[in-house]
């Protein structure tokens, strides 16, 4: 059963900082609550209660909040009044919708002498002859029954006819009680069908009836309420229907079984949607073939950039701003990057092999980004732009002459093998695309070979 919890209580005192010694007013309604405890031991200032539509069967453990004014546990399993005159300054109770069928058990009320409203609608009790002459007629201090003011003249003539009506709600609440307990018998009998049918259907789908029962047996009582959890799970729903259909008195019991009935197909559905996660295939990051495939799950925006400058590849990766980083697994291979966020892979295949031990990866302070640098594999540095920066601090009349230097010493590549830049373009079109006479080969080789006759090219150094 679910009792009140200190948790619970914290939680529901927002209003009052989360201190449940000085609470004055708490609602714990719809809280699927089945017993009521704890209250007068850690709300001693409470005035206000609101504990409507739960599951508890009996007032109790509230003797003790001398300065409870308001209470509510209307929508309840409550069959009897109790436990209830140590509320020295209760002035409003409401057992709306309840079980109470004991109907005497208002006199216990008598001593809550500030008691003015009281509310039994809803109740079996209601329903007895005299019930609102008796009530009346026994709590002398009450103004207000059922939302109805109790008028003057209508307290005298139900005092009138106390003995006669109490005698009547006696014999009434004699044939009631003694309903009540059928019913009680009745509701045990059908539980306890309903838990052999369903230890009957799990034995027959595990297979007990077998040569190898006694082990499954075993077994299903270890793996005991796991089972027992997921046993709604393989059910139809035929099942469902006939629990729906099927008539049934309204009592204590059966308002608990269908609770209960609800929780377990709450939590089959719970169990489905669990093991479906489980089951789930994960993300095919390398096909049978060894083949990388790019892959974007977290759907994150990136760039990838081509350091030539610096021999390097750059990743930069949107990650969120206040992702923590503890959250983020980097993995550089020579061909491809994989990162884990928050254990969705985002893998993305490199144009150029690179060497995964020299890579580093960063997040930005400022974006949040993580940006990842990887070296190439190969290492070729292209000569910084020399002749370029020469270029920027001589005039055009320079530039013609070097330009003509350039074809004396026969530093021009044949047309037909290479597709080379035009040289009078080539300032425009490195602050264009930042690539630059790259494949120019520096002019210094020229002069290395006209010095040494006995050079040989030797492709492999």
């Amino acid at each position: 059963f679910l009792s009140v919890t200190e948790d619970l209580v914290r939680r529901r005192a927002e209003h009052n900082n989360c201190e449940i010694f000085s609470l004055e007013e708490i609602s714990l309604h719809q809280q699927e609550i089945e017993k009521l405890e704890y209250l007068d031991k850690w709300c001693r200032d409470l005035k206000i209660l609101y504990l409507q539509n739960n599951l508890i069967p009996k007032i109790e453990n509230v003797g003790k909040l001398k300065k409870l004014e308001y209470l509510n546990v209307a929508l309840n399993n409550i069959e009897r009044i109790e436990n209830l005159e140590g509320c020295e300054d209760l002035k409003k109770l409401d057992l709306t919708a309840n079980f109470v069928g004991e109907l005497s058990s208002i006199e216990t009320l008598k001593n809550n002498i500030h008691l003015k409203e009281l509310f039994l609608v809803g109740n079996p009790c209601t329903e007895f002859e005299g019930y609102r002459q008796f009530v009346v007629a026994t709590l002398h201090q009450l103004k207000c029954l059922d939302s109805k003011e109790i008028e003057r003249s209508e307290r005298i003539q139900a005092l009138q006819n106390y003995p006669e009506v109490k005698q009547k709600i006696r014999e009434q609440e004699q044939a009631y009680l003694l309903k009540r307990a059928r019913e009680k018998e009745e509701a045990q009998r059908r539980m306890q069908e309903r838990k052999d049918k369903k230890q009957n259907q799990m034995e027959s789908k595990l297979g007990f009836g077998s040569p190898d029962s006694l082990q499954n047996k075993e077994n299903y009582q270890a793996e005991g309420d796991k089972e027992q959890e997921t046993w709604r799970t393989v059910e139809g729903d035929e099942e469902d229907r006939r629990f729906w259909e099927e008539p049934t008195p309204y009592t204590p019991e059966s308002r608990l079984e269908t609770h209960r009935y609800i929780e377990e197909k709450r939590r089959a559905k719970d169990n489905i949607r669990e093991s479906k996660k489980r089951e789930k295939p994960l993300w095919t990051l390398v096909t049978g073939e060894g083949k990388v495939l790019n892959v974007n799950v977290p759907k994150l925006d990136f760039s990838l950039k081509d350091d030539e400058e610096n021999n390097q590849i750059i990743l930069d990766l949107a990650v969120y701003r206040h992702l923590d980083t503890s959250l983020l697994d980097v993995d550089v291979q020579p061909t491809y990057i994989r990162v884990l966020v928050k254990g969705k892979p985002f893998q993305l295949v490199l144009p150029e092999e690179v060497k995964p031990d020299s890579s580093s990866a960063k997040r930005s302070q400022t974006t949040g980004h993580l940006v990842v640098s990887m070296p190439k594999a190969k290492e070729i540095i292209w000569a910084k732009q020399k002749v370029s920066a020469s270029i920027k601090d001589s005039d055009c009349n320079t530039w013609q002459k070097n330009a003509r230097s350039l074809q004396v010493e026969k530093l021009e590549v044949d047309p037909s093998k290479y597709s080379f830049p035009d040289v009078t373009n080539i300032i425009q079109e490195k602050e264009r695309i930042g690539q630059g006479p790259i494949r120019l080969q520096p002019e210094k080789i020229t002069e290395t070979k006209k010095s040494y006759a006995d050079f040989e090219n030797n492709e492999d150094v």
